[in-house]
């Protein structure tokens, strides 16, 4: 799996951050950083929900 995110979309809301923090997270500049870009499947249904939950539909995966 590859995570990708469209940064024109993204306005770094942080709820992927709460689903998958080991995969995402919005640092103190405001802007979402991808952690791992080809996260472990053992974390799948984690960034899974993390795309799920984005408001801006900004994350999107490669299966």
């Amino acid at each position: 799996m590859r995570v990708h995110v469209d940064f024109k979309k993204c306005e770094a809301h942080g709820e992927c951050m709460m689903y998958a923090p080991d995969v995402f997270e919005v640092r103190d500049d405001d802007f979402l950083y991808v952690l791992q870009e080809q996260p472990a499947e053992s974390v799948r249904d984690d960034v899974v929900a993390a795309a799920n939950s984005c408001p801006t539909q900004a994350i999107t995966l490669e299966v």
